[in-house]
């Protein structure tokens, strides 16, 4: 309960925890481990850190295409990167989520978020009857075929519209490679139809990279009266909504307000912690003294783990977070929650994006008592086998841990190759038979005594046979060249 109650307080976070009784629900492996001063709760952190590690959930207007949002957001916060996390058509308009500097490195997992639109579709007929309509809609939902829709470019771009003649005939007329593909629709419901004016509105909800404008012309074909795309708004992208977000505007009066009046309450507003993203991701909290190492590549293992959920699967995308409701990286799962809650070690996760800056956290690896040896044999206090030589202190001769077990595999090691295990097996064991592995290295010691001898006794040898014999052929060819000279 005192973990609890720390936890707590810690965690005034709406965002990884939407509900303070969310907590509750996670299972507990440990209780057990110090918290430490270093970080701070996401909506906490210092107006620079949290604008360098935020989200805009923008409402981008018509008649401008996302990469131009996201500059015109770049040059009114001055930020050294941006992106955003899918595209909109100039005509488009609605949810863009505009990540900024570090929360960058989220933009890949957003792409392929689920996305929510609302269009507005035209008839080219009159409907006969509106059960035919139901069926249609009913058809189109699931696993779709689509091809992207021929389009010129002087569609959506002003400069090329201006084009005539050879100048815009030599012009390709499709605006990407329209290959066929197969994508999901979730949900697709009528929310209004006009009859007179054959004018409709439908909500979708669908896998990213759903063509709508296509979806409308299959809707056509089903009803065997032609239809086309009118309107289209995103209302949602992954688990963010339009209900929450932003325009341009209010982008813009929040650095004013700030840079005048040094008022950080309307840019708090307007952007987001990063940590609102992943929501939807399964999570692991993580203590405190592991957070570092992961921000540096290690892979996560079970005695650093505190809480988990109950339904992590393997090779899953999930999210790591700390006690104070920091997100450290995305992971892939290596264990289930049952193999958790049946084990006491081995790697839980494997780090595929770090997301926390490296050194947030003091580095708490190198404490242990193995490390602590490799650290004395690194800098000469110990050989290389873990025992103590001439220049180990006289202090540490007595918490020696190698001293401690004499029959240790590095102690072992040593003996045989110092050949000094036969005469410890003999002084052991008194009157008994000698060991069988003192034989084979007396004769080893023979032999090379014997080959010294030999070594000693014959002459040194100066050159080899090819060498003398190449020789001797230099001299003759020599002779015979003299002599017919002569």
């Amino acid at each position: 309960m005192a973990l609890l109650k720390f936890l707590g307080q810690q965690l005034e976070l709406p965002v990884i925890l939407p509900r303070p009784q969310n907590f509750d629900k996670l299972s507990v492996r440990t209780c057990h481990f110090t918290p430490l001063t270093s970080g701070c709760s996401p909506l906490k952190r210092d107006i620079t850190e949290y604008i360098k590690s935020g989200f805009i959930n923008l409402d981008k207007p018509a008649n401008c295409s996302a990469q131009e949002v996201a500059s015109w957001v770049k040059g009114i916060l001055d930020l050294g990167k941006i992106s955003h996390s899918g595209t909109l058509e100039p005509k488009e308009t609605g949810c863009l989520i505009v990540c900024l500097e570090r929360a960058t490195q989220l933009v890949r997992s957003q792409q392929w978020a689920d996305r929510e639109y609302v269009c507005v579709f035209r008839l080219q007929e009159n409907l006969s009857s509106e059960e035919s309509f139901k069926l249609a809609l009913d058809r189109l939902k699931g696993p779709q075929f689509q091809r992207p829709l021929l389009r010129p470019y002087r569609s959506f771009s002003p400069a090329l519209a201006r084009l005539k003649g050879p100048q815009f005939k030599r012009l390709p007329w499709k605006s990407a490679p329209r290959s066929l593909q197969v994508r999901n629709v979730c949900n697709l419901e009528l929310l209004e139809f006009d009859a007179e004016k054959n004018l409709g509105v439908f909500r979708v909800r669908c896998e990213a990279g759903t063509y709508i404008s296509a979806l409308c012309v299959h809707l056509g074909i089903l009803l065997g009266v032609g239809a086309q795309m009118q309107e289209l708004r995103k209302v949602g992208s992954g688990n963010q909504t339009d209900n929450d977000s932003v325009t341009l505007h209010d982008v813009l009066d929040a650095k004013f307000l700030y840079d005048r009046c040094q008022d950080e309450s309307y840019l708090r507003r307007v952007i987001q912690p990063l940590e609102a993203l992943l929501v939807s991701h399964k999570r692991i909290i993580m203590k405190d003294s592991a957070v570092n190492a992961i921000c540096y590549g290690a892979k996560v293992m079970l005695p650093g783990v505190l809480r988990y959920d109950d339904s992590i699967e393997i090779d899953e995308e999930i999210v790591l977070i700390t006690t104070k409701g920091e997100a450290i990286c995305l992971g892939i799962a290596l264990m289930t929650s049952a193999t958790m809650s049946s084990c006491d070690h081995g790697a839980v996760a494997r780090v595929k994006r770090a997301i926390m800056e490296r050194d947030t956290y003091p580095h708490s690896w190198g404490l242990g008592a193995k490390a602590i040896e490799k650290k004395k044999i690194m800098g000469g206090l110990l050989d290389k086998y873990g025992e103590p030589i001439d220049k180990t202190p006289a202090d540490s001769l007595d918490n020696c841990p190698m001293e401690a077990s004499p029959e240790t595999p590095q102690r072992r090691k040593r003996q045989l190759s110092e050949g000094s295990v036969g005469s410890t097996a003999v002084e052991g064991a008194g009157s008994s038979p000698r060991s069988s592995t003192t034989v084979p290295l007396e004769r080893g010691k023979k032999r090379k005594k014997k080959e010294a001898q030999t070594a000693a006794d014959s002459p040194p040898v100066l050159e080899s046979a090819k060498k003398k014999k190449k020789k001797e052929e230099n001299e003759e060819s020599t002779s015979s060249f003299v002599s017919g000279s002569d």
